[in-house]
């Protein structure tokens, strides 16, 4: 195996960490995955979770770090220079001679699009936004938590199903269809058992439960609809806020929607509030929603950083596959 060039690619999210490994034919060779690879929500953990799923990979692989071309990690968390004063030595530990690190934004912006620039919106546990402009400039914004500036993801649209039917419930928001099937989800005869419960036994509501605002929405229920709305109108101005930073307003390019609720959600109850902003700020820009998995785009990345352009037969062989448990 050792006539051949290997490159190895990371992304690590909120919930899980994938990495993959192909030779310079864009064969694949080796994969591994593991849980939460975001440092901001457990240094130790995420730690372990990387190296888990990177060993893996190794190991299908049979190779070591020192047979890797270039290794590129795509890290949920890595927002700013004190992420980066974290990261650093962490991945350095992994003992890739050449290696680089990013925010997961750029490795699903490289995903979802075939040029070198665009804006990307992820939305998935969390909520994040970033562009880079025809000049390589870089400008993200968000991915902070509600504290600064952010709404959303699926772990925070879970706690808006929950309280929604809490207030209505109480009286202060009109039914909604939302009660019976988060019952139905958590397991409980009615709300006040529920409540209850969560009182008591200080619960939070899952993140899968965000899924029941596409079920309530598509049947035409108003508080669905309106969260799903929100959603769509904070992702609006988030487009807005990147071109506006960029000077993308006359440039074509891609919009990639990244991440869960974008890519799965059931509708058009978030992407045509998207698409409104979007249009109104960059008319020759367009949504691509993201096909393949973000693993990918860190892959891609990985040979582009080794110095030479991404060949033909690893973006064909790799463009092909949108879910990573098919690789």
């Amino acid at each position: 195996m050792g006539a051949l060039k290997y490159y190895l690619g990371v992304d690590a999210g909120g919930s899980k960490t994938y990495t993959l490994i192909v030779n310079e034919e864009g064969t694949i060779v080796g994969k591994g995955n593991s849980g939460n690879g975001n440092h901001q929500t457990g240094y130790e953990i995420a730690k372990a979770n990387i190296r888990e799923s990177v060993e893996m990979a190794l190991a299908q692989a049979g190779l070591k770090q020192q047979d890797i071309e270039f290794a590129y990690f795509g890290l949920a968390g890595a927002d700013r220079e004190f992420d980066y004063q974290i990261l650093r030595p962490m991945i350095a530990e992994l003992g890739f001679p050449k290696h680089d690190i990013n925010c997961d934004t750029m490795i699903a912006l490289r995903a979802g699009t075939d040029r070198p620039y665009g804006i990307v919106l992820i939305c998935g546990t969390g909520t994040n936004s970033a562009g880079v402009n025809p000049n390589g400039e870089f400008y993200q914004c968000g991915g902070f938590t509600y504290l600064f500036g952010d709404f959303g993801g699926g772990g925070s649209l879970c706690v808006e199903v929950f309280r929604t039917v809490i207030r209505a419930w109480d009286g202060r928001e009109p039914p909604t269809l939302l009660t019976q099937l988060l019952l139905e989800d958590l397991g409980y005869d009615d709300v006040k058992t529920m409540f209850d419960d969560f009182m008591d036994q200080n619960k939070v509501p899952p993140i899968r439960v965000t899924k029941l605002l596409f079920v309530a929405a598509s049947e035409g229920d108003k508080a669905a609809i309106n969260i799903l709305r929100h959603q769509g109108e904070e992702l609006g101005k988030s487009v807005h806020a990147v071109v506006k930073r960029l000077a993308m307003e006359n440039d074509t390019f891609d919009v990639v929607l990244a991440g869960s609720v974008l890519t799965r959600g059931e509708g058009d109850f978030i992407h045509s509030y998207i698409e409104q902003a979007m249009k109104e700020i960059a008319p020759n820009a367009r949504l691509a929603k993201l096909q393949i998995e973000p693993v990918i785009g860190a892959v891609w990345l990985a040979v582009e950083a080794s110095g030479i352009a991404l060949p033909e037969q690893i973006y064909k062989q790799l463009s092909m596959i949108s879910d990573y448990s098919l690789v």
